[in-house]
């Protein structure tokens, strides 16, 4: 499978990518705590210098000061290049080349500088073409950091995502498989007790033939059920009264009949109403809610009532128990496959009556509020009337 890989290698690429994601945090408060140590620093100074040169009584001192602002000027790293009225050069410094200043390389980068930053023009020294500091690169560095964690925070999150989807679809196959044995366990067992009874008297007993016939049937359904599985959903006719008769059919044989008795009853008019949908899995979805209802139940005497009816121009149907109900910590996560109160369950009836309503008929499947117990609506589009 293609996810396997994916698996094994998963939890140490989530490791790699989280070490780097904290590298690049690292990284970056590095950088934001340098740009604004050496930034304290030198502002520091010029402002220093700047008040000792005003405040000296000395002559000439203030001028000083100004060249000493100068020179600091420079000493932040920026490039500068000074051209008089005719474009000459007359001074550069911070050049990220070396040449001479009638180089016309040097005239060329001032013409780049102007236009990321506007010169400055004066009568007396000429233009002024500047570029940005050393800070302002280092802060462009930093936004590319702050990318690169961003990109690696959405790796990890795929990863991850991609990680959980994976174990969910095995926890559903698996849950699958456990799901067919299960369903073709109890014909195939009671062919099984058939044959025994062949095997042990001289004449087969009435009626022989009805149970194998049935038996026989129910494994077919189920065959078909699972074949199902991947295709479009049929959009045939179904009565939703009906499908209900049927499906209590099925469980009532099987309910205990002296201790903890359980009556499934039926409420419906008639056959209908009348949907449109798959009737194969129909019944398997309202199995998968009769059999949760059941094991609700716990071993206890209760009722089952199947009740169906017509509810906002949709098809309803019903299946309501007198259990202890759903407990509030699981009812957002009821149908999500794996999720099960039943001690060795595998908790894919709800999952799968779910994706049965939902996704290959658009319905809708949901748990009711209830002051006891637990009532499951199966809503469906009702099928359109011939003209």
């Amino acid at each position: 499978m293609a996810s396997a890989p994916l698996r094994r290698f998963a939890p140490g690429l989530v490791v790699a990518l989280v070490a780097l994601l904290v590298a690049l945090n690292v990284g970056s408060s590095v950088l934001v705590a340098r740009h604004f140590q050496r930034d304290a620093i030198g502002f520091s100074r010029l402002y220093s210098g700047v008040f000792a040169g005003l405040g000296n009584p000395t002559p000439g001192a203030e001028a000083d000061a100004l060249l000493q602002l100068g020179r600091q000027v420079r000493s932040l790293g920026m490039p500068l290049v000074v051209t008089d009225r005719g474009g000459r050069v007359t001074a550069a410094d911070n050049l990220p080349f070396r040449a001479s200043l009638d180089d016309p390389k040097v005239r060329a980068y001032a013409r780049s500088l102007d236009r990321s930053s506007p010169p400055i023009a004066d009568s007396t020294f000429g233009t002024l073409h500047y570029g940005p500091i050393p800070a302002q690169r280092m802060l462009t560095a930093l936004g590319v950091l702050q990318a690169l964690t961003i990109l690696v925070m959405v790796g990890v999150a795929v990863i991850a995502y991609r990680s959980a989807m994976a174990a969910q679809r095995d926890r559903l196959w698996v849950a699958m498989a456990r799901e067919a044995a299960h369903q073709m366990g109890t014909p195939l067992t009671s062919l099984q007790g058939w044959i025994e009874t062949v095997r042990s008297r001289p004449t087969p007993p009435a009626g022989l033939a009805e149970y194998l016939s049935a038996d026989a049937e129910r494994l077919d359904r189920v065959a078909q059920r699972f074949e199902r599985i991947g295709h479009p959903a049929k959009t045939d006719p179904l009565g939703l009264g009906a499908l209900a008769d049927r499906v209590a059919g099925y469980f009532r044989p099987r309910l205990p009949k002296r201790t903890n008795v359980i009556d499934l009853r039926v409420e419906a008019p008639g056959a209908g109403p009348v949907v449109t949908g798959d009737p194969v899995l129909l019944e398997w979805a309202l199995e998968a809610l009769v059999k949760n209802a059941i094991d609700a139940l716990q071993g206890q005497s209760g009722t089952i009532i199947l009740r169906a009816g017509v509810e906002h121009e949709r098809g309803v149907l019903r299946v309501i128990d007198d259990g202890p109900g759903v407990p509030k910590d699981l009812r957002r996560t009821l149908f999500d496959p794996g999720i099960t109160t039943k001690r060795g369950g595998w908790g894919i009836g709800l999952a799968l009556a779910r994706r049965v309503v939902e996704d290959a008929h658009g319905g809708e499947l949901l748990l009711e509020p209830t002051d006891g117990g637990s009532t499951f609506v199966i809503r469906l589009p009702l099928a359109s009337q011939p003209a």
